[in-house]
């Protein structure tokens, strides 16, 4: 393992070298000349892969629209969730952008979502710190077809909140048409005379809801071969016809 000084550093395959980042340093290792992977291994690696195509996806959708600043190590902790959750998307809720600090921070109470598509954040009382008078909270919804590898639509509301006075709570529709997965980041940017704060313990971006695509369901009725009903024969025939004959007259 070699260290990259170079004003120009690089990650990814070059000739033989990969670069590669770690801690916010850049290193260098050779490419081993034979490879040989067991089935375990083989499994391990497309488990990386499909979790590291996802986590892509995801980062994407938000970065956009997020303004803070992620850790160095919001990649692999985002695949390495997606891994442990071996397709449970619900499994990344809760993950941190900034992992020095989170939503809870300021809201005691998570949000929670409906049903039909609002993001409800419970009253409470918020938490207070020192020359932090105000807080802006965006909310950036969007849509992910995982299947398609396409994000399918995205949406965000902003708002801020004095902290001096009591916090009613909060309602934010979010009708994002399209097919796919919601994924709903809350972000929360601390506010310092009346600018947002630079101090990145009070700069938080969480993943507080997912929301995967619900498939109708269709019932399937059972249907059976009917039995031939057998009537019975002469006896009921014959008299039901006898008393519908006209009388017959004697001569």
């Amino acid at each position: 393992m070699a260290r990259q000084n170079s004003l120009i550093t690089f990650t990814g395959k070059l000739g033989n070298l990969i670069g590669y980042q770690r801690n916010g340093k850049y290193f260098l290792r050779s490419m081993p000349e034979i490879v040989r992977q067991t089935t375990a291994t083989r499994h391990a690696a497309r488990r990386f892969g499909l979790a590291s195509r996802k986590g892509g996806l995801i980062r994407n959708a938000f970065y956009d629209d997020l303004d803070i600043r992620c850790d160095n190590s919001h990649v692999n902790r985002l695949n390495k969730l997606l891994i442990e959750a071996a397709g449970n998307l619900t499994a990344i809720t809760g993950y941190r952008f900034n992992q020095y600090a989170g939503t809870d921070r300021f809201f005691s109470i998570a949000p929670r979502l409906f049903r039909n598509g609002i993001l409800h954040i419970p009253p409470q009382n918020l938490a207070h710190y020192k020359d932090i008078s105000a807080v802006e909270v965006k909310v950036i919804a969007t849509r992910i077809d995982f299947d398609k590898h396409q994000i399918t639509g995205t949406e965000t509301a902003v708002m801020n909140i004095d902290l001096r006075q009591p916090f009613a709570g909060a309602d934010v529709s979010l009708d994002i048409a399209g097919s796919g997965t919601l994924i709903i980041t809350l972000q929360v940017r601390g506010i310092h005379n009346n600018e947002i704060s630079g101090n990145r313990q009070y700069l938080a971006a969480d993943i507080v809801a997912v929301k995967e695509l619900q498939l109708p369901v269709s019932f399937k009725k059972s249907v059976y071969p009917q039995r031939a009903v057998l009537w019975p024969e002469m006896p009921l025939c014959a008299t039901y016809v006898h008393a519908h004959q006209p009388a017959i007259q004697r001569e």
